[in-house]
């Protein structure tokens, strides 16, 4: 072996990137974020791109087989970004996102993604479960999960919010999942967390308020009952769409069946908003998102 092959260091296995990105849009972008990437050895296996004709933004994700360390790849971008006034995301593809799931009594969007991250590599890390009553403690438990009870009342409201970001910032959690967690969040906590809370909820009801929509929707004869997953902002129901979905129901339909099917939409929703996030295909656009599926 001669002393140059002994010095010289092992080439890097590639690594497969996904990077998220938007700015102001413009001629050039695409030709100037593929040529960064080629020059660092990049094959581009996935891209897609957007430009919205009224806010003048453009939007763009590709996946990206390449040598380059993270640091570097991370440096062109910056640079870059100064150029184009972009905001961009670099994650390897698939890694799971370190998530923290809240949940009050109903087990059916809980049960969902716990069952769904186990055996359908929905690509998130349940680091933990916390709920404001013990329910769905010992769920939590059967999937080896670790449960925390942060019991609310209207005079600990501000002592739950405050262990709550106490658990988050322990835990390095990433994204924080609303799973019919039955408590509004506070303005403060919202805005600490924005981009990074996402919620389901029974849309197309929106004239039945209160605990039990679905038998004010039975009582209605509605023909459609849906769910809405979106980001959770300090205007209650009111944030950034992810996912939406209706199923059709008729005057046969117990109240009962409605709140199984109307259960199902909420969890099938929910999971999707999740996996989109966590594969980082949803990016903010004002008080929409853009999703490239």
């Amino acid at each position: 072996m001669t002393t140059s092959d002994a010095s010289a260091s092992p080439e890097r296995s590639p690594e497969h990137w996904v990077l998220s990105l938007s700015c102001p849009d413009r001629p050039g972008i695409v030709h100037a974020v593929a040529g960064l990437l080629a020059e660092h050895g990049g094959n581009i296996t996935e891209s897609q791109q957007f430009g919205d004709p009224d806010t003048h933004l453009f939007f763009m994700r590709v996946q990206v087989e390449s040598a380059a360390s993270r640091a570097d790849l991370g440096a062109a971008l910056t640079a870059l970004a100064a150029d184009f006034d972009m905001t961009w995301s670099l994650d390897v593809v698939g890694r799971p996102v370190r998530t923290l799931i809240l949940v009050s009594t109903a087990a059916h969007c809980l049960n969902d993604l716990l069952f769904r991250q186990r055996s359908e590599n929905l690509p998130i890390d349940i680091v933990a479960v916390a709920g404001n009553h013990r329910d769905l403690e010992p769920l939590t438990e059967f999937y080896g999960k670790t449960f925390h009870h942060i019991p609310v009342t209207k005079d600990t409201k501000a002592e739950a919010e405050a262990a709550l970001l106490a658990l988050v910032r322990e835990l390095d959690v990433e994204l924080v999942v609303l799973a019919r967690y039955m408590q509004v969040l506070s303005d403060d906590l919202c805005r600490e967390l924005e981009g990074k809370i996402i919620n389901i909820h029974h849309s197309f009801l929106p004239s039945f308020k209160g605990a039990k929509p679905y038998h004010q929707a039975h009582d209605r004869g509605v023909k459609l009952i849906g769910a809405t997953s979106h980001y959770v902002t300090g205007d209650l129901d009111e944030g950034p769409i992810i996912e939406q979905d209706v199923e059709r129901v008729d005057h046969s339909r117990h109240v009962n069946e409605l709140v199984a099917q109307g259960q199902d939409v909420e969890r099938r929703v929910l999971a999707r908003a999740v996996r989109w996030h966590a594969e980082h295909r949803v990016l903010l656009n004002g008080h929409r998102t853009v999703i490239f599926r």
